[in-house]
């Protein structure tokens, strides 16, 4: 629930409804207070991204779309922040591509997982893996609670989506042969290099566009969708946001305004 009334007219209206969820969610027991330092970070980034989805993450979200509807067991990882911010749409998306959606997080505790699973089951999810001793299994390498994972989700899929993802195990899920699927508002950070295909977008617009090219490309064939993956250059990707990051800065910095 959104704690402040902070009217339509404000012009950093959707900025703070993205914040009221995110404190909505701590104080729900779902997001930790950690979560709320690094959408602080991936704010900062946005800001340089002019708050908008450029055609480089519309590429990017094309090439997830695909990377989903070919995979044979697509599974969504979901923190606190996520669920906080995108829990409709993500039970949306799974929906579209019938797979299950996995409680993962750093912080773990019970109260956290069964915060998370209950924001999800609210938003219309049937069933909800990796919460109260489902995540049995382990990722090699990593020691940490994020390590953690369901015998019947993350572990045996083959593709994941990873949004708001820890470097460390984005790399430890490709070193286990899965594609790795994230979203990042940083293209420096470790997940957003690491993946096999990155969306440097906010979440809170990600999410909608990649529900909306899932269903838009849910009609091409397997052929269709291979040709727009092998056509994807995951890092050539990424030099196209530093080059957009870039050229905003120099705007600025050059007196052609915020909105420019």
């Amino acid at each position: 629930m959104v704690m402040v009334d902070v009217p339509k007219s404000h012009p950093r209206y959707e900025s703070l409804m993205v914040r009221e969820k995110l404190v909505s969610g701590f104080r729900g027991g779902a997001v930790a207070c950690e979560g709320l330092i690094a959408q602080g970070r991936g704010e900062a980034f946005d800001y340089i991204l002019g708050e908008r989805t450029h055609d480089a993450a519309l590429k990017a979200i094309e090439a997830a779309a695909c990377v989903l509807l070919l995979a044979r067991k697509p599974v969504i990882s979901v923190n606190g922040n996520a669920a906080a911010l995108v829990a409709n749409e993500i039970v949306k998306l799974s929906e579209l591509l019938s797979c299950p959606v996995e409680v993962n997080l750093f912080y773990r505790t019970r109260a956290r997982e069964e915060a998370v699973e209950r924001i999800l089951v609210d938003a219309g999810a049937s069933s909800v893996l990796g919460a109260c001793d489902d995540a049995v299994m382990r990722i090699p390498g990593l020691e940490h609670e994020r390590g953690k994972v369901s015998a019947s989700g993350i572990f045996c899929a083959d593709v994941v989506l990873v949004p708001l993802e820890d470097g460390d195990r984005t790399e430890a899920l490709r070193a286990m042969g899965k594609t790795v699927v994230t979203v990042d508002l940083s293209p420096f950070s470790r997940s957003a290099q690491a993946a096999d295909v990155t969306i440097v977008d906010n979440i809170v617009r990600c999410f909608p566009l990649l529900c909306s090219e899932v269903r838009r490309l849910k009609g091409f064939d397997g052929a269709q969708l291979r040709r727009i993956v092998d056509g994807f250059d995951n890092e050539k990707n990424l030099s196209r946001m530093f080059i957009v990051m870039k050229d905003r800065l120099s705007l600025v910095a050059s007196g052609g305004g915020l909105d420019g």
